[in-house]
Formats: structure tokens, sequence, C-alpha cells
């Protein structure tokens, strides 16, 4: 089978794949039929913003397998280039992944969060997905010694699939140093997924969800949220703008 090819555009020097919700999931159902490895990262504003502040993060979201738009910053950009783009949330994306996994065969890990919330989501997830097989569970609470037990398990167990969700940039180099070894494996870093799995913390309405606006929600819920996004997403885009204007006066120079 001759895997999907990815076609991508740069904002701000990072990579984003193109693909909509379906050709995602088809390039990710593809490389797990072939027993292929992938970094799957579900990119957003705040990350390229850190990817260019370091440079270690920078490396590996430019390293990833697949980088999908998730949120609306990303989807601002890309139509600022001219580019019409569908938002693929992550934890849609994951879920979905999940789904294909219980109804194909294919193990999964989970790493993160704190220990009640990462098992409440393990058992909210085989009562959903019936024959869900869940190899390896563990909470995103250990040091640097921990570390490497954690890796070393997950390596003997080997799930096909691993969620990571230990928050940007700590679970893409988690991730990135465990991907040379397991290069049969797919990895997708998810953030605050396990917290919305576990009940614990619940969705945006479908309204906000379709709008693309879920960071707003959780922002009206969490004050201290939007510390961090403004002035963050506003100086994005301008950003982006900038660059796109420079782009199209170096064509046409």
């Amino acid at each position: 089978m001759e895997l999907m090819q990815r076609i991508t555009e740069p904002v701000l020097g990072f990579e984003v794949d193109l693909f909509d919700f379906n050709e995602a999931m088809i390039f990710v159902h593809q490389h797990l039929k072939e027993n292929k490895g992938l970094h799957i990262v579900t990119i957003n504003p705040e990350m390229i913003s850190l990817g260019n502040k370091n440079n270690e993060f920078g490396r590996i979201l430019n390293e990833a397998d697949l980088s999908i738009p998730d949120g609306v910053g990303i989807k601002l950009a890309l139509r600022i280039k001219g580019i019409k783009q569908e938002n693929i949330p992550g934890i849609e994306f994951s879920k979905k992944l999940i789904s294909l996994c219980a109804l194909e065969g294919y193990t999964i890990g989970l790493v993160g969060a704190k220990e009640e919330v990462v098992q409440q989501a393990a058992a909210n997830l085989r009562k959903e997905f019936e024959n869900l097989n869940i190899t390896y569970i563990h909470n995103g609470y250990f040091d640097e010694n921990q570390e490497e037990t954690v890796k070393e398990e997950i390596k003997n167990l080997a799930p096909r699939v691993v969620f990571v969700a230990l928050g940007a940039p700590k679970q893409e180099i988690f991730i990135s140093q465990l991907k040379e070894q397991m290069r049969h494996t797919i990895f997708v870093g998810v953030g605050g997924s396990f917290d919305v799995w576990s009940g614990k913390v619940k969705r945006a309405p479908e309204i906000y969800q379709k709008l693309g606006l879920e960071w707003l929600y959780r922002a009206i819920k969490e004050p201290a949220r939007f510390k961090r996004i403004f002035p963050a997403l506003p100086l994005f885009l301008i950003r982006v703008i900038m660059e796109t204007v420079h782009e199209s006066w170096v064509k046409i120079r």
C-alpha cells in the first residue's frame, strides 16, 4: 500500500498538515496497518510561539510526522495565507483513533494527569469502547529518575498507540525520546484530554466547538487562561500577517 503523502504549509517556521479530519485519520490508519510509527502533534499558536523560543521544542515540532491544526488560531493563520483549512480538535481526533484501536484490536497506553484522573479516564474509555485493550497506564507525576522507569515499562509492553498527556512541551520531549527506540509505535500528545475523558472537566458546549472557540469557553471558566491567550493570540496573528506580506513582497520582487 502506498502511504498518503503529506501536504503542509509553514506557519511562522513550523509545518502544518493540510489534511481534513478524515484524511488525517486515513493517514494514521495506513501507518497502523503498515506497522509504522508516528509522532502526532496537535499544533496550536501557543506551541508555535514556544517553539520559536525553545530550540529543542522547535526541533521536535519540526520533526513531527503529522502536525494537525488544532484550534481557531491555526485556522485563522492559514486563512490569512489564503488557505481554507478545517480545524481538527486533538481531543476528537484522539477519541476517533481510540475507537479505531478498539475496533481493530490495537493496544493503547495512557501516560499523564493525576493517578485518579488517568485511571478514571481508562475506566470510562473501556466502558465506551467494547474490546478496547489498554495495556499500560501511568500518571504524569514522576521525576527524572522515575521517568526512565516509565519509559522502560512502555518499551517492554509496547502498546501500538500511546497517548501522552503531560502538557507542552513536556509531552513532546517525552515522546521524542521514546520515538527513537520505538519506531513501530504511534504517539499522540493530548494535553488535557484525560481530564475530559475522566469526566473531571466538561468540554465546551457544541456551539463553541463548531465555531472553534473552545479556548474562549475555557478562558471564561478559568480566567487565569486569559493571561496566556492575550496578548499571545493577537500577536501570533499579527506575526503571521507580517510574514505573509513579506512573502508576497519577495515574490513580487
